[in-house]
């Protein structure tokens, strides 16, 4: 969640039922080539609200589209308040190479917070193992002398995953879409990014390689801050993490959550704040719709849709209470579970001592992460800025009193705060469901659950990122459009380079 960041799994759980695809998913919901007159969004979180965006580009302005959010609108992207300034809680960084995130900003009229730079430790619960200095080329001879060419090695692969990737923005700028995730990696990286979804992260690397030691010192607390987990995580949601913390980042200026609430302004979405407490399909005639029930403040409703998109977590730890009625057969839970992490947002004095630093203005960091050590009770501790930053901005220095973000498996007690930090005016606590625990034996979920029936947050299995979720709102907002219109030709295309480069 350092970047929500951005991020699979295996074939273990045969034992777990298919989900049920409920009949030939070519099957149109309508019989007369008309559009929807209505589609659902539950959700408003950045996945949601970009699906709606893309709703809109694809079905045009006729169509209702009705965006539900039990929350606030953003979902894990959020900020909080402390003394007059509101900072990041959630989702923080974005990658310069995300570009549906970027066009975001620039149709929405947002701006790029200022980066105000700020250097990096590693720290294994007793020294200092790993800083960054103002020489850039001083930081590339210590990591060599550490740790060989292991770095090397580590950025031409994230670079290679990187490149393969970004092909996926050519395939949806020329409208083509996949029916499900393991469809969409195979079109990016073949077999290999597949296999990288069932293969643990340290696996790959010391295939490539890279040495137990690097992996031990920088790959783990990478690991730990963007995504709470270790070095077992599949090497495809770590390729995601590792590109994630590199320097070319950005944030948007007044908070990132915006880009949710101009999205779905933009739109003309119809936000309704109410929890979805079950779908059920509903036949009229030889269309199959979705009756969708709901509370609010001020009671029940209930709807009937064409198009329903499900951007929210169907985990029961995250989204308890959303049931589906009358399915045959009926749908299972999906597997696995969402991992907690604890975003604590402390305004005080960092007790550098700690950190083998007992003059606090000779403390040059301004984040330190962690490697897994027994001892250490945090993730993460970061000097963190504004998202508002003024002409005039400029870090609190240690010695001062400023506001630190610490990531933590668990709820941090008084004696463990009292160890971060010298003193503290307040403390204020967000447990996060960030992202999903990663392991080797699950599998990816459905796109498709139904006709005209979408799962969004599926891809986050593979790797979790706004950007991810970006790149699955418009493949679904397209394959919503082509399923609708039967244009088969657009799903699922082999070789799809080739026939880019032939179509131009």
């Amino acid at each position: 969640m350092g970047g929500f960041p951005l991020p699979l799994l295996a074939l273990v759980l045969a034992a777990w039922p298919a989900w049920p695809a409920g009949g030939d998913p070519d099957t149109p919901a309508h019989v007369d080539g008309a559009p929807p007159a209505k589609i659902a969004v539950v959700g408003a979180g950045i996945g949601g609200s970009a699906t709606a965006h893309f709703l809109r580009q694809h079905f045009g302005p006729e169509v209702q589209v009705d965006v539900f959010e039990k929350g606030e609108v953003g979902g894990r992207l959020a900020t909080m308040t402390v003394n007059h300034n509101d900072y990041e809680s959630g989702g923080s960084i974005i990658h310069s190479l995300n570009l549906h995130m970027q066009e975001f900003v620039k149709q929405l009229g947002l701006k790029y917070r200022r980066n105000v730079a700020g250097k990096t430790a590693i720290f294994n619960g007793k020294d200092v193992i790993l800083e960054e200095t103002d020489w850039y080329l001083l930081d590339l001879f210590r990591l060599w002398w550490r740790y060989g060419i292991s770095f090397i090695r580590l950025q031409m692969w994230v670079e290679e995953i990187m490149e393969k990737f970004m092909r996926i923005y050519k395939y949806q700028a020329h409208g083509y879409a996949f029916s499900s995730v393991e469809e969409l990696l195979d079109s990016l990286g073949g077999s290999g990014f597949i296999n990288m979804t069932r293969r643990p992260l340290s696996d790959s690397l010391l295939e490539l390689g890279v040495s137990q030691r690097f992996i031990d010192e920088v790959i783990a607390p990478v690991m730990r801050i963007n995504y709470g987990q270790n070095v077992s995580i599949p090497a495809f949601v770590g390729a995601v993490s590792l590109a994630g913390a590199q320097n070319n980042l950005w944030a948007v200026e007044g908070g990132n959550k915006l880009v949710c609430s101009g999205l779905l302004k933009m739109a003309n979405a119809n936000l309704l704040q109410a929890h979805v407490s079950s779908i059920s399909p509903v036949s009229s005639g030889e269309a199959l719709q979705y009756q969708l029930n709901y509370t609010t403040t001020e009671g029940n409703g209930s709807e009937v849709y064409d198009i329903v998109v499900l951007a929210t977590p169907l985990q029961a730890s995250v989204e308890p209470g959303l049931h589906f009625q009358g399915f045959s057969p009926p749908f299972d839970q999906p597997p696995g579970h969402y991992h907690s992490t604890i975003a604590t947002i402390v305004h005080g004095y960092l007790n550098t001592s700690f950190f083998g630093f007992p003059d606090p203005r000779l403390f040059p960091f301004a984040s330190v992460l962690t490697t897994d050590a027994p001892s250490l009770f945090f993730n993460s501790v970061a000097s963190v800025c504004p998202v508002n930053i003024s002409a005039g901005f400029r870090r609190k220095q240690p010695q001062e009193a400023g506001v630190y973000k610490v990531f933590s498996p668990q709820l941090l007690e008084k004696p463990q705060l009292k160890t971060l930090f010298r003193s503290y005016y307040s403390v204020q606590v967000t447990e996060w469901q960030a992202y999903p625990h990663y392991g080797s034996n699950q599998r990816l979920p459905p796109v498709e659950l139904q006709p005209n029936l979408y799962y969004l947050n599926g891809i986050e299995w593979a790797g979790s990122a706004m950007e991810m979720s970006s790149v699955a709102a418009k493949n679904i907002a397209l394959l919503a459009y082509h399923r609708w219109n039967r244009q088969t030709d657009m799903l699922d295309q082999r070789d799809l380079m080739h026939r880019i480069k032939t179509e131009l």
